[in-house]
């Protein structure tokens, strides 16, 4: 399948709600508030954009003017129960942009709801655990096979449509199917516990899903971030990892109009995140060791890294969307591991090339 490019853009707004369908009892169903965050992600046809390569801007346009509706209002005066996922679909229908395959809105760092492209909604919560823990069967003189420590975070992703109940899947219900392996997990050595005898990122993330997958049968995808800048997702059958890189690069939009800012030279501190699918190793744990994806993708990282991105032969152009190709075509010669690349020009704006829209949605 060939690669296909899709445009983000993200919007913040601040706004009021309660939640009346909470149970008597529960805090949110007395007026909150929540500072949101609204990400759109759109198939743009060709052209559409104001100039090539400015299709980031022109989705950020549609996507503005629709959270200027939200922006400090009391959000039940505008719709009857807003839920974040209600706040999505809302999103959805009202950002006069074409294309759009995906909309993602939180209202915390640590919640949010993610509709696909079907318009399943996919709601998710972040946990955090504090562990020590070693690779037993690394090669020898590997830094992971020492005793060392993570924070660890987790990500549970449900699938709404399963759910039971009028709002779908409550944030609460997550937390208490969590709590037990919190106690469990947190301030703890991981080679003690037993079935993580070999705790890689995978192996974390599958011995989750075993243990929630009977108490939440709406459970979707488990992701386990090892560190802040990798980690992998487990579906029940499938593993994704992926491991992000930070660019200060120089760039210069070639087909940008006279006087337009992107025409002149400029720059951003990008995030790039590689994502990589691959079968388990049975013995080593993992799908791809996370240094030896950035040990193969580092020629590629050097090119681009303090550099100005419009001198590099064969780029098309310095749109995120052309780098990510760019990036995609290079480094899957030497990593054909590599499903997707997600280039950020600043946070939530910027494109994904992928081949394989599998996996879930990570909070940008």
């Amino acid at each position: 399948m060939s690669p296909v490019a899709i445009t983000a853009a993200t919007g913040r707004f601040s706004a009021a709600r309660r939640v009346d369908i909470l149970p008597e009892d529960h805090p949110c169903r007395r007026p909150h508030g929540h500072n949101f965050q609204a990400t759109v992600f759109a198939a743009l046809p060709e052209a559409w954009a104001p100039f090539p390569g400015g299709e980031v801007e022109g989705l950020a346009a549609p996507l503005e003017e629709c959270l200027h509706a939200l922006r400090f209002r009391d959000l039940n005066s505008l719709l009857e129960h807003p839920t974040d996922e209600n706040l999505a679909r809302w999103v959805w229908q009202r950002t006069a942009a074409p294309g759009i395959v995906r909309v993602a809105v939180q209202s915390t760092p640590h919640q949010g709801v993610d509709l696909d492209a079907t318009g399943l909604a996919h709601v998710w919560r972040r946990y955090e655990f504090q562990a020590a823990h070693r690779l037993p069967h690394v090669p020898l003189g590997h830094r992971c096979g020492r005793m060392h420590g993570h924070g660890f975070e987790v990500i549970l992703h449900a699938n709404v449509a399963l759910g039971q109940g009028d709002i779908s899947m409550d944030y609460d219900r997550l937390d208490q199917i969590w709590a037990p392996l919190q106690l469990q997990l947190d301030f703890s050595c991981l080679n003690e516990i037993e079935g993580l005898r070999n705790p890689t990122s995978e192996n974390i993330s599958a011995w989750l899903w075993a243990r929630l997958k009977p108490e939440l049968p709406a459970l979707s995808w488990v992701t386990v971030f090892e560190t802040a800048s990798c980690g992998a997702n487990f579906d029940g059958s499938n593993y994704r990892i992926w491991k992000d890189f930070t660019l200060d690069s120089a760039v210069r939009l070639r087909r940008a109009p006279d006087g337009a800012g992107a025409a002149r030279i400029h720059g951003h501190t990008y995030k790039l995140r590689l994502h990589l699918k691959a079968p388990l190793d049975a013995l080593l744990g993992w799908t791809i060791d996370f240094g030896d994806v950035k040990e193969i993708f580092d020629p590629t990282f050097r090119a681009l890294d303090h550099q100005p991105l419009y001198e590099i032969a064969g780029l098309t152009d310095t749109d995120t969307a052309s780098i990510a190709a760019w990036i995609y075509q290079n480094a899957g010669a030497k990593l054909p591991q590599l499903c997707a690349v997600e280039l950020f020009e600043r946070a939530g704006c910027g494109s994904l090339v992928s081949a394989d829209r599998g996996g879930p949605l990570l909070p940008v």
